[in-house]
């Protein structure tokens, strides 16, 4: 017999690991589906902007089915713990900003998590900061939803998804969408060919 995951196990399937991160892009994911649908929202007109790059966005991908292949989910990146869920149709909709002191790590996993960075956590400073992310990414998913977030009311004019032509980089010969090109001494080429510094050789 097949078991039904629940929403949390499909999102902690998909990212690997349990996190806070994790937790608050779940919470802010659901709590926008619930507002959305109340509203009488219709889920293919549903959209997303996130400012960051985090953990959460994984969640909120999960959850919503909004991607960055489908055009409905808008990387912003202002470094915030912010997310704008939204109807395209309607032109309105909501921000979720994470309070800002819950987004804090204590003392100790903050020490415990530059020990891992600096790759020299023994194996037990390993488990105990696990234990530390699995215990707040516990209180996160329990705690009342404005304890976690602020709610704005927000009002944006999103653009149709277009499809660009593909140009060839004169330099490298790899194909490139054509609002990401570069002219070079009158030359196509793409943004790797056109800088000097890469960050990759």
């Amino acid at each position: 017999m097949c078991r039904v995951f629940t929403d949390w196990e499909r999102v902690v399937e998909f990212h690997g690991h349990v996190c806070p991160g994790l937790a608050i892009g779940y919470r802010a994911a659901k709590l926008a589906l619930e507002r959305f649908l109340e509203k009488g929202g219709n889920l293919d007109d549903l959209y997303v902007i996130t400012e960051n790059d985090a953990c959460g966005v994984d969640a909120i991908q999960v959850l919503t089915g909004c991607t960055f292949g489908k055009g409905r989910l808008i990387y912003k990146d202002t470094g915030k713990m912010a997310y704008t869920f939204g109807s395209i149709s309607w032109g309105k909709g909501e921000r979720l900003v994470v309070r800002g002191e819950l987004w804090q790590r204590s003392s100790d996993q903050e020490k415990l998590f530059n020990k891992i960075l600096e790759k020299k956590a023994t194996e037990e400073e390993r488990r105990r900061f696990s234990e530390l992310q699995n215990k707040r990414a516990e209180e996160i998913l329990t705690m009342p939803s404005d304890q976690l977030f602020k709610i704005q009311k927000v009002s944006f004019k999103v653009r149709p998804v277009r499809i660009f032509k593909s140009l060839t980089c004169s330099k490298c010969g790899e194909a490139v969408m054509e609002p990401k090109a570069r002219l070079y001494q009158g030359e196509i080429v793409c943004k790797d060919c056109f800088i000097d510094y890469k960050v990759c050789e």
